[in-house]
């Protein structure tokens, strides 16, 4: 059940919704997916509440990574002496170009505020999206994307620490594994958010 939602403090947050991810030939989608079935949902499930944000004027959030500025990744010493993504990134070489492109229905309109600035596992970190939400007065997150033990975990354990309520539309996020997206679920939402899934948000947008 979600709980004080409104339409007016409360924004929809998709991570990564981006060609690395979507694109049959991304990088990501190529080398980590091992569970399809349940990330082809997601994605589906993505489109639902999009169409379903857009028609019912609800704030939409595109929190991407965009490292295509910096082709070299000096933001992480070019991978060198750092660890976990800091270090894996650069050696993959994702989020540069066309990887970190954005598609219909995942490319921003005119009025949906685009998260710049992110250098961190969360949509939050050293991004302009902490600024957006404030000046807005929005205090309830949705949050939608990839991948649901990494990017979408960090943010959600991050928007608790800084005071926002979240909330995981399950079935519009996917792990490379069911195992690791249903580990999240059942250890670790309820310690910093709640979750919910697309037909209960979508109904709960369209009441």
């Amino acid at each position: 059940m979600l709980h004080d939602v409104t339409k007016e403090r409360s924004a929809l947050v998709f991570i990564e919704f981006q060609q690395e991810w979507l694109a049959g030939d991304g990088i990501l989608q190529q080398r980590l997916i091992k569970d399809r079935e349940p990330f082809l949902a997601a994605i589906e499930n993505g489109v639902r509440v999009m169409e379903s944000a857009r028609a019912n004027g609800w704030s939409v959030v595109h929190a991407g990574l965009d490292l295509s500025a910096d082709p070299g990744y000096q933001i992480f010493n070019g991978g060198r002496g750092v660890l976990g993504l800091r270090q894996a990134i650069p050696q993959a070489g994702t989020w540069q170009r066309e990887g970190a492109g954005r598609v219909a229905p995942f490319a921003p309109l005119e009025g949906e505020f685009v998260v710049v600035g992110r250098s961190g596992a969360s949509v939050l970190k050293n991004s302009t999206l902490d600024p957006f939400l404030r000046n807005s007065r929005i205090d309830t997150l949705f949050l939608l994307g990839f991948a649901t033990h990494v990017c979408v975990e960090s943010s959600l354990r991050e928007a608790h620490d800084m005071g926002y309520n979240a909330y995981m539309v399950e079935d519009a996020c996917a792990a490379f594994e069911r195992v690791q997206h249903e580990h999240v679920r059942k250890h670790v939402v309820h310690h910093f958010g709640a979750e919910t899934n697309t037909a209960e948000l979508t109904a709960f947008m369209e009441g």
